[in-house]
């Protein structure tokens, strides 16, 4: 069963899963789907049509707007911004106000297990890696690729984080995440889970 705060705003034509949680002033828009098992904090906004996947937290004060789309098991940290509009602007050159009709929004992809921190901004259009680490109070301008560890602004990466969310440490051609010690291999400027780790 779901739960909604009374003081949250949720459209009628929202999807809410299953042990979903809404909580107070949070808003859900028209047709966007949240899955099961998600936390929607107070105060977080899910534009229209958002698509947001199991076990996904989304935590106070974040901005998550149309058309983004969240996998399984993502984290977005309190007051994060995931925008949609590449080049915005209130009015048209002529003075006249933007309406909805009069631009595209572009959405922000994160795939499954991401983690966003607080107050990081991403940049649409982009796609957040599975597993990735976006710092606190980093701004994402660009893809970002799977168990990728990104600082700054703009973000730049750092290193590598395993499954469990720890930095990786370098051990005999494997990074070998300290917590787990599950392995993973580096190739091309990208990272993949060793085959050993079943």
């Amino acid at each position: 069963m779901s739960y909604v705060a009374p003081s949250a705003d949720v459209s009628e034509d929202a999807a809410i899963g299953e042990g979903t949680k809404v909580w107070h002033l949070a808003q859900v828009r028209e047709d966007a789907v949240l899955g099961q098992n998600c936390i929607v904090g107070r105060g977080a906004y899910v534009g229209t049509g958002v698509r947001i996947g199991d076990n996904t937290k989304i935590q106070n004060y974040a901005l998550v707007y149309e058309p983004a789309v969240l996998g399984h098991g993502v984290f977005i940290g309190p007051a994060v911004v995931l925008t949609n509009d590449t080049y915005p602007r209130a009015v048209s050159p002529d003075g006249s106000l933007k309406s909805a009709h009069d631009w595209v929004p572009v959405g922000v992809t994160i795939e499954d297990g991401a983690a966003i921190g607080a107050r990081a901004v991403c940049i649409a259009p982009v796609t957040i890696g599975r597993w990735a680490t976006i710092a606190a109070g980093s701004v994402v301008t660009k893809d970002v690729p799977a168990f990728a560890l990104m600082a700054g602004v703009p973000a730049r990466r750092l290193g590598w984080v395993g499954k469990a969310g720890f930095p990786l440490k370098q051990e005999g051609g494997f990074w070998v995440c300290p917590e787990t010690g599950a392995k993973y291999i580096e190739d091309s400027n990208s990272l993949k889970e060793a085959e050993d780790n079943a």
